[in-house]
């Protein structure tokens, strides 16, 4: 299984704090509590990964809070022009492998929020730029 990024817990901490706001400032809710102190270890650490498998087994509330979080994203990056059925390796339109997008309905979570972060560190697909807006309201591109 692949690793959580920081950033990827750091989101799932912030849409727990919009869930379940302190109602004191101080007390946190069990799923806010569980993702602080994975994100804790990882500060200590100086990780910027949590293998999602060792958080799965030895943080399993923290795990249920991330898959709640993962749940609210979008499954997938695709934008439906795929370049991959014309013998491309990367897609044009989403940045994805061959192989990631042939896998893709296989792929878990964890494997799935890597490729997305890749995606989009890269930049240059485009999802990234020319159907940006488009992507972002869920609405596919017109075909001329």
């Amino acid at each position: 299984m692949a690793g959580l990024h920081i950033t990827d817990i750091e989101a799932a901490i912030n849409y727990w704090r919009a869930q379940k706001p302190s109602p004191d400032g101080f007390t946190l809710c069990a799923e806010l509590r569980a993702l602080a102190e994975v994100y804790a270890l990882m500060v200590y650490h100086h990780e910027d990964t949590v293998d999602a498998a060792s958080m799965a087994a030895n943080a399993p509330e923290a795990w249920a809070a991330w898959l709640t979080w993962y749940e609210t994203t979008p499954d997938t990056p695709c934008i439906a022009i795929c370049s991959t059925f014309q013998g491309d390796a990367i897609c044009k339109g989403c940045g994805r492998t061959f192989e990631e997008v042939q896998h893709w309905p296989a792929m878990g979570p964890a494997d799935k929020r890597a490729t997305w972060r890749r995606i989009t560190l890269e930049g240059n697909s485009w999802r990234f730029n020319r159907y940006a807006e488009r992507a972002a309201e869920g609405r596919m591109p017109a075909i001329d």
